[in-house]
């Protein structure tokens, strides 16, 4: 299955139902489901920022459905969104916008760059 992962708190977000828009700087033609990987190394400034300790990392924790890609022209129309997810430009100016958000059983794995596929059982 489709996997993408995701550096905590940001995994955590959207499995919250607080991120509806994961912003990455490349493009994608892929839509569907997908398992969420929290990478193995968090982002420390946005673990304090959103008052996360300890999340886990270098694992599966959910999955979602990619439904559409938004591409951000400027910084004006990348504000408006902020509060479906919640970062600035420097993370990237596509918007994958997410729906059908579920935390499953955390599974250990590797993750990879991009979208990359896991065996699920």
């Amino acid at each position: 299955m489709k996997t993408l992962s995701i550096k905590q708190p940001f995994a955590e977000l959207i499995l919250q139902g607080k991120k509806k828009i994961e912003l990455r700087k490349w493009n994608t033609k892929f839509r569907g489901e997908f398992l969420i990987h929290a990478s193995k190394i968090p982002d420390s400034m946005a673990m304090e920022k959103f008052g996360f300790t300890d999340l886990p990392c270098g694992f599966i924790v959910g999955k979602a459905r990619l439904v559409d890609v938004k591409r951000y022209k400027d910084d004006e129309e990348h504000k408006k969104d902020r509060v479906l997810h919640l970062a600035n430009s420097i993370f990237g100016t596509y918007g994958f916008a997410l729906r059908d958000v579920k935390r499953i059983k955390s599974i250990s794995a590797k993750g990879q760059l991009g979208f990359w596929e896991f065996n699920l059982k």
